[in-house]
């Protein structure tokens, strides 16, 4: 976005988008891809890409690097002769009309996987070299280790648990078989995710990718590197992430991530995360920094607490983590700076230059100082009807009691008249997406990304995830044809000349 004018663009993650095989995948995302840039979209937004585990959730991940092995085109394998024709129907019959069923992608997508590599000729030099790079080094010691002994690193012996050299090379050595598969199922990924990378830089759309602040304790990275988090002498969680009590939870948000010991990450002058935002710089055109307030302040919890209600503030690295970041690196990051915001982070956004986020379904409570509402949202910034924590338009209004609902189009109304949209609002709330995205579109906001849901209208069965709550969220697919939805997304886009 830089020095250019203003854009648009759309939130949608690769396993929403539909496909053959039980989950949106890299193949479905090519076809995608076109469909945006036909309808004036530059910008494409997706979740992170990283191996999801338990909950299903792709902000818990085995490795903050890694890519969803379920995102891999299986179609593909088979044109490279490691699955059959009758394999990949046989699939396709299982997976028809099946919505999202993460169970059963865990206990049978990896079956089909190794079916493919037990075909696979590895011993060639594209694999070879990718290999011998290190990039995925402990992500597939950590995956054999866990295929081979189960449980987490905890449960392992003492050696291998302390991430030792000799333990390290044991495990490659004796499940050497195992470590390649890993390898490869990476390897397969980051290949058709280039190639996905590449087709969208010809169709002239930018990629948005998302890294979490935080990484999941039974992971990779804590693994390799306990010192850089607040562990105690057994490698257990002294104190863990979350967010006190606010407009998503009562009882605030425990996450359970192990929070950074930064003092650690200085004296070795912040090189994990410089590396860490470099490989995303590297793997997407745009990175979001999800939770980007902890960076300041970081809200911390007794790993023992039931709740995050008890949690204190300490200070974060602020922007000294930046320091190996030049200033076009800078120019493509986006810093999610919701929840609870004080004048700390504001200072930190302005040091580090990057565009914050601005959600329209936060900005209509009445306040007309709200930093939310159309008419103070900056340019430097990134404008969204919702995010994928959101309800959608439609499900948020449709939970509104009948005073509420009055007060909302009120508001609507006004902030329409203020940004210069004509259009008339129904009694019933029915084009209220369609008022979001144009008030959106007409922000002085460098970027607007609408959420996919958002342009086809659809209600709370369509909405992503529920912070603070486990189960039924991350299943959203794309169901029916998108083409009249989008063609009038075209058309706004044209009128508010993005």
């Amino acid at each position: 976005m830089e020095n250019q004018s203003k854009s648009a663009g759309v939130l949608c993650h690769i396993s929403s988008l539909p496909g053959k095989y039980g989950i949106g995948n890299l193949k479905d995302a090519a076809k995608f891809a076109p469909m945006l840039a036909r309808n004036g979209v530059k910008y494409w937004q997706v979740l992170p890409l990283v191996q999801t585990g338990y909950g299903d959730s792709p902000y818990q991940s085995v490795s903050c690097t890694s890519g969803n092995p379920y995102f891999i085109d299986l179609d593909e394998l088979g044109r490279a002769g490691l699955l059959t024709r009758k394999e990949l129907k046989d699939l396709r019959d299982r997976y028809k009309g099946m919505p999202i069923d993460y169970g059963v992608l865990y206990s049978e997508r990896y079956a089909t996987l190794r079916l493919a590599f037990s075909r696979y000729a590895f011993d060639n030099d594209g694999f070879r070299a990718f290999v011998k790079k290190g990039a995925f080094e402990d992500y597939a010691l950590f995956m054999t280790a866990k295929t081979v002994y189960g449980g987490t690193f905890q449960d392992w012996d003492e050696p291998l648990k302390r991430h030792t050299p000799e333990a390290l090379e044991t495990l490659r050595t004796e499940h050497h078989e195992e470590y390649l598969f890993w390898q490869f199922v990476q390897y397969m990924f980051r290949k058709q995710w280039d190639e996905l990378h590449e087709g969208c830089a010809k169709l002239g759309i930018r990629l948005i990718g998302d890294i979490p602040l935080y990484v999941a304790y039974d992971s990779a990275d804590v693994w390799a590197h306990p010192e850089l988090f607040r562990l105690d002498g057994d490698l257990k969680p002294v104190k863990v992430a979350g967010v006190p009590p606010d407009y998503f939870s009562e009882t605030g948000q425990l996450w359970g991530n192990p929070v950074y010991d930064w003092k650690a990450h200085a004296k070795e002058n912040f090189v994990w995360w410089t590396d860490r935002l470099r490989a995303a710089l590297s793997t997407y055109d745009l990175v979001r920094i999800d939770h980007f307030r902890g960076i300041d302040r970081y809200y911390e919890i007794d790993a023992d607490a039931e709740n995050a209600i008890g949690g204190r503030w300490e200070e974060g690295p602020k922007e000294r983590l930046f320091g190996g970041i030049g200033r076009e690196e800078r120019s493509r990051i986006i810093a999610e700076n919701l929840g609870v915001v004080d004048e700390g982070v504001w200072s930190l956004l302005r040091k580090t230059g990057f565009r914050g986020m601005k959600v329209l379904l936060f900005a209509f409570d009445g306040n007309p100082d709200n930093e939310f509402l159309p008419k103070n949202i900056p340019a430097n910034s990134v404008c969204y009807t919702g995010t994928h924590d959101n309800d959608t338009v439609k499900g948020y209004v449709d939970s509104l009691a009948a005073e509420d609902f009055i007060l909302l189009r009120a508001r609507l109304a006004m902030a329409l008249e203020e940004s210069g949209v004509e259009m008339r609002l129904r009694k019933n709330g029915e084009n209220f997406p369609d008022a979001f995205i144009r008030l959106a579109l007409a922000s002085k906001a460098e970027l607007a990304i609408i959420p996919i849901q958002d342009i086809l209208g659809l209600g709370n069965e369509a909405r992503m995830n529920l912070p603070g709550t486990q189960g039924g969220n991350w299943l959203y697919r794309l169901e029916g044809p998108v083409g009249r939805a989008m063609a009038k997304y075209k058309k706004l886009i044209k009128i508010y000349r993005r």
